[in-house]
């Protein structure tokens, strides 16, 4: 080993580690970097291991800051994003200084990278500048990120798709996501730069990826924990938008000749041994045609994993226990109903149970139970198909929704002959979903004998383990919105760190009430009683509004009230519940 990089090794503490002594030795070898084969190792430190190189080699040390951001044009023409990105090299900033006899400027471009060993980075550096260099030495995580908001995602394949450079490869996802139908030849590193914006919204946790044409560029959105933000990508990347909307049609199996008309598709992968299933649907728009694909992940989801509460796991056992009834879901697009109708399935999926679902579409594959997807087109509707179902000798049935009075009739009908059935509903809240059953058209007699409970739901996002920190809130404050003063915890707050990209969130969890149809509840319901009197009977038996559940989630530590508020209804805090536990005892029969 040279005496270079051993002193360097000594220096940053990882000397001893065997791992690194043999990747050192593998990579001098190979005549590949020795850099990138130590920080790839196990228990070496980054910042550490870089530090101790850079003090070696006598060059400074390069730490991000918001004011040196390269963001300007400018700096992104100073080092092509060919080099930049094959060589991880970061421009960071430009200096100006005079001359000896103070009659010219120079500028000099400072570079942050964090294999400064690299001779072939500084020929190629050399032979494409005409300038001085000053090179920085910096973490490897800071300037790939610092890389991704310089240039985009995919500027090195940008660049190659232009020069007409096909003959590099269409390197692809293939070890990780396996794709459909893959262009081959001049379109190959289309398909680089497409697996590689879903690839991306993968690593970040994005639910929703958004390619959306504009007038004058393309623009391309994630939504993370339900907020969207933009993915920096090439400047020029508007020339590739049809490459790129027919690459996405293509792996959906959509008619890429068909661009007046929205279309639906799906498209499976597979990233990490980990299942995804991507629903695609187009949208044509004056500049061209918009693409959304929503993420699903294709894992198990249980009971256990849905973070209940104390008060309300025992409803919910109890609840998966009942033979017959309807269990109705409710909340607006995007809350997690699905999810949590999965859960429950989930639980209930034995052998001694025929499970049969009717969906639109079908979210996740369960293996075990039958799965339906509803197709109007040839008359397959939910009332259709759930009448097919009733016929097959099921235990539990599913419906994705209850849209329509057939639907409905037939739930409530199977709900009465012996079946449980779940399904959702679109309302506010849990109490309101008897008068959105009464309103439309099914008799308060037969809402009061079939249906067991409503549950509401809502995300909310969840608050960073690695960065939150208490804090204090005003008492008056609290009080004005209702928070129980009764109950203990230790209220936190949001601060944005590396490991949640500075957003302060990582995450989301569901916060839920629960409406019990109790005896005292079905005799307000058959008397046609006004909602009002539902919700004061409600919080009688033990019903706790949403937001005071979510209040139970913010003194646990996994959200803030800011959360909370702004997914809940301001007249939840003038229901404080009596109890904060639901008596689900009182379940009617």
């Amino acid at each position: 080993m040279l005496p270079l990089i051993d002193q360097i090794l000594k220096d940053s503490g990882c000397a001893d580690l065997p791992a690194v002594r043999q990747a050192v030795e593998d990579a001098c070898f190979n005549q590949t970097s020795f850099v990138d084969a130590v920080l790839d190792c196990e228990g070496v430190r980054e910042r550490d291991f870089l530090a101790a190189l850079a003090k070696t080699l006598s060059l400074p040390w390069w730490e991000p800051k918001d004011e040196d951001q390269p963001t300007e044009q400018g700096m992104r023409r100073m080092l092509p994003a060919e080099i930049a990105l094959r060589h991880r090299l970061l421009p960071v900033f430009t200096e100006e200084t005079k001359n000896d006899d103070g009659s010219e400027t120079e500028r000099t471009l400072h570079i942050a990278t964090f294999d400064p060993l690299s001779l072939v980075a500084h020929q190629r550096v050399a032979a494409s500048l005409s300038m001085p260099v000053v090179w920085h030495v910096g973490q490897r995580t800071r300037i790939v990120e610092g890389l991704q908001k310089l240039y985009g995602l995919g500027a090195d394949t940008f660049e190659k798709i232009l020069r007409g450079r096909a003959d590099w490869g269409a390197e692809d996802l293939k070890d990780e996501v396996t794709v459909l139908d893959e262009p081959e030849d001049e379109e190959a590193s289309v398909v680089r730069f497409v697996n590689q914006i879903i690839r991306r919204g993968l690593e970040q946790r994005a639910t929703d990826i958004h390619v959306e044409p504009q007038q004058d560029r393309l623009r391309i959105r994630y939504r993370i924990d339900g907020r969207l933000e933009e993915l920096p990508v090439p400047e020029n990347i508007k020339s590739l938008q049809a490459s790129v909307i027919a690459r996405l049609k293509i792996m959906a199996r959509l008619d890429i000749a068909e661009k007046r008309l929205p279309q639906d598709g799906r498209i499976n992968l597979e990233l990490d041994g980990l299942a995804i299933d991507v629903r695609v649907a187009t949208i044509p728009s004056v500049e061209g045609e918009s693409i959304s694909l929503r993420l699903l992940a294709q894992q198990q989801v249980t009971v256990n994993r849905l973070g209940l509460t104390d008060n309300i796991r025992p409803v919910v056992d109890e609840l998966l226990k009942l033979p017959n009834g309807i269990i109705l879901i409710t909340g607006p697009t995007g809350s997690g109903k699905s999810t949590t109708l999965y859960a429950f399935l989930t639980d209930l999926n034995q052998t001694h149970r025929r499970i049969v679902t009717i969906e639109d579409p079908v979210e996740y594959k369960m293996p075990g139970i039958v799965q339906i997807a509803v197709k109007p087109e040839i008359g397959l509707t939910f009332g259709a198909g759930l009448r097919s179902i009733l016929r097959g000798d099921p235990n539990v049935v599913m419906i994705g929704e209850m849209r329509d009075l057939e639907t409905t009739e037939i739930a409530v009908r199977a709900a009465l002959t012996g079946h449980l059935v779940f399904s959702t509903l679109h309302t506010n809240d849990a109490i309101g979903g008897i008068t959105r059953l009464i309103d439309m058209g099914v008799e308060p007699f037969l809402v009061s004998s079939a249906v067991r409970a409503f549950f509401a739901q809502r995300l909310v996002r969840k608050l960073c383990p690695v960065c939150k920190t208490p804090t204090q809130v005003e008492e008056s404050y609290l009080k004005s919105i209702g928070f129980p003063s009764h109950l203990s915890g230790n209220i936190m707050r949001a601060v944005g760190c590396e490991a949640c990209r500075g957003s302060g969130f990582q995450g989301r969890l569901s916060i839920y009430e629960v409406c019990l149809v109790t005896h005292a509840l079905q005799h307000l319901i058959n008397s046609r009683a006004h909602p009002a009197e539902f919700h004061k009977q409600a919080l009688k038996d033990g019903y706790i509004p949403m937001r005071g559940y979510g209040f139970q989630k913010v003194l646990c530590g996994e959200t803030t009230i800011e959360e909370v508020l702004s997914v809940t209804a301001a007249s939840d805090r003038n229901h404080a519940p009596q109890t904060t536990t639901i008596p689900s005892t009182r379940l009617a029969a």
